[in-house]
This record gives C-alpha cells, sequence and structure tokens, in this order.
C-alpha cells in the first residue's frame, strides 16, 4: 500500500515531473517526432497533473492551493504546447 503525500508535497513532486519533461533530451534519431520521445513528455505531465487533479475537491485544500494546482495545469499545458509543437 502506498504511503500518503500530503497536497504541498504532490504540488511540489508536480512541478518536478513537469520540469523533468522539459529536460528530457530530444533524440537525435527522429527528434521531436520520436514516438517514445513523445510517450515520455506526454507520461511525465499527465502524472503532474495526476497528483494534484484531486486536490482542490478536498476540504482542507485553501485557496492558494487551488491556485497552486490550477498553475500546474497551465504549466503542463504550456510545456506540452513548447516541448512537443
Amino acid at each position: 500500500m502506498s504511503r500518503f503525500m500530503p497536497a504541498a508535497e504532490r504540488i511540489g513532486k508536480a512541478r518536478l515531473l513537469i520540469q523533468k519533461a522539459r529536460d528530457l533530451p530530444v533524440p537525435a534519431e527522429g527528434g521531436q517526432d520520436d514516438f517514445s520521445y513523445i510517450a515520455r513528455v506526454k507520461g511525465l505531465l499527465q502524472e503532474a497533473r495526476d497528483l494534484v487533479k484531486f486536490i482542490p475537491m478536498t476540504p482542507s485544500a485553501t485557496a492558494e492551493m487551488k491556485e497552486q494546482v490550477s498553475r500546474i495545469f497551465q504549466d503542463a499545458e504550456q510545456a506540452d504546447r513548447e516541448i512537443l509543437h
């Protein structure tokens, strides 16, 4: 069974995952059109979104936490556009 992860830790980990997606090296062969590269980037960004998607629905979520979650979703979408398009 996995351990409980506080919301602040989830937010921090989500930010790290988005940065990790940005830092992935573009393959020399195939470039940005390499399917495994695309899958890794999309997987990291989806994992970041999945970590925080339920935080706004919790009763203990503050307005600040909800704003941070919203920014994570925006950052993930922006990273997707910048990296893959």
